[in-house]
């Protein structure tokens, strides 16, 4: 099998991350941010309008795996609640709801770092394949995330659910990503860590799969198999060869 490319997962596969948005820290130092934009509204409304906003969001797109757009859940947010207010009327205006979505984020996020050997790994495959990123997730918090972690840099295409407005397992993400890599299914390995959304998702374009069994992710699905399995980063080398050996 000539591998010419690999599309890898994010959260669970190269990055351990743990957050909490059931915290009431973040709700209260929203709502205290918020009077600063003359809007006064108690944590527990500052909750209830967020979800809801998002729920309709979802809902609106009519899509089988919906996915939602922080940055445009907090423009909505804002908008009624002062409905004066315009994302497009001054360059501050308009920062406002990207502020929120990564403080959102910021105090909900309790751990974020790499699984052990996946910078030195990923330093390795990249002077040999092209790399790619694929990830049910904020571009607004997964783009900033990467480079925090330091493997931004390894990865030329990286495609984000709430771009596209869909979830993997929804196989336009997988298509997307092979599109921007310019490669067919049969040249690529997908690795995630989530039976259902990436081998789930990945297989159903021919992609052979690569499933690591993080501290994350659904472990098993009925009637789907991964090609390969690894529990440690580095066991990637062994999966590339194995493939490669065919």
């Amino acid at each position: 099998m000539n591998i010419r490319g690999i599309i890898f997962d994010v959260y669970g596969t190269l990055i351990d991350i743990h957050t909490d948005e059931g915290l009431e820290e973040i709700y209260r130092a929203i709502s205290h941010f918020l009077t600063y934009q003359g809007i006064f509204l108690r944590r527990s409304e500052v909750r209830e309008r967020y979800y809801s906003i998002m729920e309709e969001q979802r809902q609106s797109g009519g899509e089988e795996h919906p996915e939602f757009d922080a940055v445009r859940v907090w423009e909505e947010f804002i908008r009624r609640s002062r409905p004066a207010f315009s994302p497009a009327s001054s360059s501050r205006s308009g920062q406002v709801p990207r502020f929120l979505a990564q403080m959102y984020r910021g105090i909900s996020r309790l751990r974020l770092q790499l699984y052990p050997d996946v910078k030195p790994i990923l330093d390795e495959l990249s002077t040999r394949f092209r790399l790619a990123a694929l990830s049910d997730a904020q571009s607004v918090w997964l783009l900033p995330e990467m480079r925090a972690a330091g493997i931004d840099a390894h990865f030329k295409h990286i495609v984000v659910s709430s771009d596209y407005g869909f979830r993997k397992p929804d196989r336009r993400l997988f298509d997307k990503a092979l599109s921007k890599m310019r490669l067919h299914s049969a040249e690529v390995l997908y690795v995630g860590n989530d039976m259902y959304r990436d081998i789930f998702g990945a297989r159903r374009l021919g992609l052979k799969t690569v499933f690591f069994s993080s501290n994350q992710g659904r472990k098993e699905m009925e009637g789907v198999e991964p090609d390969y399995v690894i529990y440690q980063f580095t066991e990637i080398r062994q999966a590339v060869s194995f493939f490669q050996n065919r």
